[in-house]
């Protein structure tokens, strides 16, 4: 199993980094998926930033050698490569049908999963800290939809539709996660995130368009580099993440996301109102998303915090 190196303070700002540039990823996709489609658009961010990769560690002679994978190792790489490239897919078919701050907020329930997850696989304590967490965590999504409830279980409109896919997106992340956090214990963030990089582009270079970029404008052209540039450096800061602090630190930072994205779509329908559209959420909407929010770190923390209290409590005890 992979251990944290300990070094949290540098795990910690490497997770706040991956927050803000996932915060403002949708901003910027939601204009490029006018023009590209969902596909398209993740062949780019992958091809780019896998080539970009390969280009750096081809230069410092630290190509990963798939010789020390084994069996085991291949099948990761697989699953990584399954869960990443159905994310981007189902997350962009998401964002077409839903607006930025409600695809990342649903797309939190990634981390939330991953969590979970963790408790099997590495072994992680689900305790009575967690348990609150989540129901706060539920609790803030049924205030967020409080408009669209009725929608949400009794039809399966364009809203509902992107909801359950970007929610299928956040599942299948979860197998993407794990696999990475078990690949470094062989290669280190880079290696692996090139070769997650370049093999999810060659499964998906079938039904991509490249052609499709001719047809954007010179501002949504800047715009697909920079998603390129924001998928190389916020995942590789996730997986250095990773590295550094356990996985459910990671998890509570990367909880503060979907306020990020609230943040820049309110600031960018401000500065550039033609182009992106303020969120139609009423205060109690806000509301919930704050309490999502609280809900995944304290479901993250759980553990931490009772173990903390607990300590607190022993110690003056002792001094009794």
């Amino acid at each position: 199993m992979h251990i944290s190196s300990g070094r949290w303070l540098y795990g910690l700002s490497l997770a706040l980094l991956t927050a803000l540039l996932w915060g403002i990823l949708p901003i910027k996709l939601k204009q490029v998926l006018l023009v590209m489609d969902p596909v398209t658009v993740t062949w780019f961010r992958l091809f780019v930033s896998g080539a970009l990769l390969f280009i750096w560690l081809a230069s410092v002679g630290k190509l990963p050698s798939f010789k020390v994978l084994g069996r085991k190792g291949k099948v990761l790489v697989a699953m990584a490569v399954l869960g990443l490239v159905g994310n981007y897919v189902l997350y962009l078919i998401g964002l077409r049908l839903l607006s930025p701050g409600t695809t990342q907020l649903m797309i939190q329930m990634g981390p939330i999963l991953l969590l979970i997850s963790s408790i099997f696989v590495f072994k992680e304590r689900f305790g009575l800290g967690q348990f609150l967490g989540l129901l706060v965590l539920l609790t803030g999504f049924a205030l967020f939809f409080n408009q669209r409830l009725v929608e949400l279980f009794t039809s399966l409109s364009d809203y509902t539709a992107g909801v359950l896919t970007v929610f299928l997106a956040a599942a299948v992340w979860t197998f993407y996660g794990l696999s990475q956090k078990q690949l470094l214990t062989v290669w280190n963030s880079l290696q692996v995130m090139m070769v997650i990089y370049l093999f999810c582009a060659l499964l998906v270079s079938p039904w991509a368009h490249p052609a499709q970029a001719l047809q954007l404008s010179t501002l949504q052209g800047w715009l697909l580099l920079a998603c390129c540039l924001n998928t190389l450096v916020a995942y590789g800061a996730f997986a250095e993440a990773l590295a550094h602090w356990e996985a459910s630190r990671v998890s509570a930072t990367l909880a503060l996301t979907p306020l990020v994205t609230f943040a820049s779509v309110a600031v960018a329908a401000w500065l550039w109102p033609d182009y992106v559209k303020a969120e139609e959420i009423n205060a109690l909407g806000y509301g919930g998303a704050v309490m999502v929010v609280a809900g995944s770190a304290l479901t993250a923390l759980g553990p931490s915090l009772i173990a903390g209290m607990k300590a607190r409590k022993a110690r003056m005890a002792a001094r009794v």
